[in-house]
């Protein structure tokens, strides 16, 4: 199948206008990166966060260039509960509440499961799942103080999908989604929804670096559009989960792509 070309950014449209947002795992050129500009541009403060603290500096530099004030930083390794609670107290501290969590941080890696090592499995289950427990558990405490919030969890194709090599992480991210499914239910009575983007291949320089040319190749041809997505258009639809739009929203996990099984 020839691929469709990308589509042209879209500009913001205020839809976050006056709201105070997390996003973890937001250093780089990825989804995390892309969330917190689009947020920008939809008006939102954000406050980034990730566990490579060079890169973290250098990109909240580069945004609030362009978003001046609207922009603040801290590192935050997921699997640490004491920088998890650092984290969620600077954001209360700076804005005075918590209106969105973007939990983006997740670790992958291929190993056949036959040579997978536990240290293997556990770190990407400690990042991906358990880093997503604890920011969820925090966000939550905090929003149920203050009345209402959204929570946005960042899952996987691979959540449905069998890939080989991946049990790992197909494991941590359908666990992300039962977590989503679960935390929406509890966190209903406060007012707060909990919903999950359901990625499959949106390509940046990371992954490039990561993933085989063949590997890239079969992932893309599966495709519907036949090409992978832009990061950002993966954060279009978590800003939409974000916003008001989304208001009858909880406890689903959307998928941005075509691919369910």
């Amino acid at each position: 199948m020839t691929g469709v070309e990308s589509p042209a950014y879209v500009p913001g449209h205020g839809l976050l206008k006056g709201r105070t947002a997390v996003i973890t795992a937001a250093a780089g050129a990825g989804i995390g990166g892309a969330t917190a500009r689009r947020f920008l541009e939809e008006g939102a403060r954000v406050l980034i966060s990730d566990a490579h603290a060079r890169r973290l500096k250098e990109h909240a530099a580069a945004l609030d260039r362009e978003f001046a004030g609207a922009v603040a930083h801290t590192v935050c390794d997921v699997t640490d509960e004491t920088q998890v609670g650092a984290l969620f107290d600077t954001a209360v501290r700076l804005h005075g509440r918590l209106d969105i969590v973007v939990n983006n941080a997740g670790l992958g890696g291929t190993a056949a499961l036959t040579d997978m090592t536990d240290d293997q499995w556990s770190s990407v289950l400690d990042v991906t799942l358990n880093g997503t427990f604890r920011c969820t558990r925090a966000a939550l405490r905090s929003m149920k103080e203050t009345g209402g919030g959204v929570i946005v969890n960042n899952a996987s194709v691979l959540g449905w999908r069998a890939q080989a090599g991946q049990a790992h992480y197909a494991a941590a991210k359908a666990g992300v989604m039962a977590l989503t499914r679960c935390a929406a239910i509890e966190a209903a009575e406060y007012g707060v929804r909990v919903n999950a983007v359901s990625p499959s291949l949106a390509l940046h320089p990371h992954l490039a670096k990561v993933t085989t040319p063949g590997l890239l190749r079969e992932l893309t041809a599966r495709e519907a559009f036949g090409r992978h997505a832009e990061p950002w258009e993966v954060a279009n639809v978590i800003v939409f989960l974000a916003s008001g739009y989304s208001s009858y929203m909880t406890g689903e996990v959307v998928a941005v792509s075509s691919q369910h099984a």
